[in-house]
């Protein structure tokens, strides 16, 4: 294909690999056959039986991080308030559910208290278990650039390996795997000794700092470094940097994140910035790095298991009452039992519980922790429905159902990112194929369409605990981007990093803390093998924990 002045946009309209028409088959054992938009009724009439036979819970959908925000509305209503089901789940569970849960637990609400600015304003960067240099270059460009400007900047990476990050620090912490807990306790331990707790801060704004003072008192420098295994000195050195800047911000990704025990480090890490003071003013806060688009956006709606719109609790029954009157159902529609969290899901696959599995815009065959395990359930279950814009994944194979979907360059809607902005998604190039049941269809859902479901799902994002800052109307309207309100309140210690006057907190103003001991000692080192094994994505349930108040 001769390339035209903009390569990546012929790139965008190739349909190398691309599944152009839906696909079926009424047997495993049969090839899928092409055929028209028409005949993929047979996919409802599908999922209709196996509910009527085995009731809602047998049916689950898998989605993705990288879908738009309004896909991800449109999946959560066909599961929750159409089939009644809460089994629908995303990969962002794997990389992300840790950081949630943290969040959660110290600030009442998953949303960092951070934003994109930050990085040029901090004077301490504690990079955690990321290597930003090689998966966000782009916000490692501006970081690098902040340096530049002011050489007094330090950067402390901890992270087992050299990593590009690494080689550019100031001071490299280069622990054992695991032991990230030790590390941070003994750095608070140390802070607390030398007296750079803003106490103040402490007795009015957080709760449980008692517990965690008592368990400190076992994580000495000498201590947590022997169990680390990095000089005692390097260990208070990072602690001292952390605790004297004016202000130290903390980047964070997969390496606490992807863990059995990914919340107490997502926790023992959010403490620092808790007691020290370091959020609420530029430069200065704990920040969850996300791994995927839109990974932020499809929490606000509601696309996990766990969860309903706007950040609503399924347990609660005040929720699923707002929920229920914004999607027009009977009172008591939606089930209170919360769904099968991802790898819960092909558990159930698996064992036959569920019988009928939804798969979009993921390949859980290539990137489940266990991949023999969601091998296995697809090759048991019922009815496979795979929806995809590539026909080589791992997954397709499976699918019983293939239905073509569009790609990031042919949408149209909105995303969310790491900082809760808000942006308008245009289609670039006209959709390949038939996605739309007719050739060369602009997108899966037009952009009429797409503002419709914005309109749809607008209510939920404003009413709940969360709330945007702009009117959905002119998002949907605009080019412009718009942020919801950061986890915090101006008059009661944090002055939120985002101009808006919506307010997020717990019921009771304040910040929580959990206590975190280290859950297990570290896995042992076989001796051939230069790293231990993964432990599977999955977030861990903190023994106690001291919130921020």
């Amino acid at each position: 294909m001769q390339q035209g002045p903009y390569p990546f946009t012929d790139s965008a309209r190739s349909t190398q690999g691309r599944v152009l028409v839906p696909e079926l088959r009424s047997r495993r054992q049969d090839p899928r056959r092409p055929v028209d938009w028409g005949l993929t009724d047979t996919v409802a009439d599908r999922l209709a039986r196996i509910v009527e036979r085995h009731g809602p819970d047998a049916v689950a959908f898998y989605i993705s991080g990288q879908l738009l925000t309004e896909d991800y509305y449109v999946f959560n209503k066909l599961a929750k308030g159409l089939l009644g089901t809460n089994n629908i789940d995303t990969n962002s569970r794997l990389c992300m559910s840790s950081a949630v849960t943290g969040y959660k637990l110290a600030f009442g609400a998953d949303g960092p208290p951070t934003c994109y600015e930050d990085p040029e304003h901090a004077k301490t960067v504690l990079f955690a278990g990321s290597n930003a240099a090689y998966a966000h270059p782009v916000l490692f460009r501006r970081l690098e650039e902040a340096k530049a400007r002011d050489p007094g900047v330090r950067w402390i990476v901890v992270d087992p390996r050299r990593t590009d990050t690494a080689a550019m620090a100031d001071l490299h912490l280069a622990i054992q795997p695991g032991t990230d807990v030790a590390l941070f306790n003994g750095m608070l331990h140390h802070l607390m000794w030398e007296g750079l707790l803003d106490e103040a801060f402490i007795a009015a704004h957080t709760t449980g700092f008692a517990d965690l003072k008592q368990l400190l008192r076992d994580y000495t420098p000498r201590m947590a470094a022997e169990i680390c295994g990095v000089p005692a000195q390097d260990l208070v050195t990072a602690a001292e940097w952390f605790g004297r800047s004016p202000a130290a911000l903390s980047l964070y990704c997969m390496g606490l994140n992807q863990s059995a025990h990914g919340t107490d480090k997502n926790l023992a890490l959010i403490h620092l910035h808790l007691t020290t003071r370091q959020l609420g003013r530029p430069g200065a806060g704990p920040f969850s790095l996300t791994g995927q688009p839109n990974a932020m956006g499809g929490r606000e709606v509601g696309g996990m298991a766990t969860m309903l719109a706007a950040h609503r609790e399924i347990t609660d029954e005040d929720h699923r009452a707002e929920v229920e009157a914004l999607w027009k159902l009977a009172p008591g529609s939606l089930s209170g039992k919360p769904g099968l969290a991802a790898v819960e899901l092909f558990e159930a696959v698996r064992a036959g519980k569920v019988k009928a599995v939804w798969i979009a815009c993921t390949n859980p065959v290539h990137s489940m922790p266990d991949i023999g395990q969601a091998r296995e359930a697809l090759q048991r279950a019922e009815y496979v429905v795979v929806q995809e814009a590539f026909a080589d994944t791992d997954t397709v194979p499976y699918a019983d159902a293939l239905l073509p979907a569009s790609t990031w360059g042919e949408k149209d809607g909105t995303v969310t990112n790491s900082e809760r902005r808000i942006s308008r998604v245009r289609a670039a190039v006209p959709a390949a194929g038939r996605v739309c049941g007719r050739t060369g269809g602009s997108c899966a859902r037009s952009r009429a369409g797409s503002r419709r479901d914005w309109a749809r799902r607008a209510p939920s994002r404003c009413s709940g605990p969360t709330r945007r800052q702009r009117s959905s109307r002119s998002i949907a309207r605009s080019r412009s981007a718009a942020t919801w309100t950061s986890v915090g309140w101006i008059t009661h210690g944090w002055r939120t990093r985002v101009r808006s006057s919506g307010r997020s907190r717990p019921a009771d103003r304040r910040g929580r803390r959990a206590a975190t001991p280290m859950a297990c000692s570290p896995p042992p080192m076989a001796a051939r093998a230069s790293m231990p094994r993964h432990t599977g994505r999955w977030p861990s349930r903190p023994r106690r924990a001291i919130r921020c108040a």
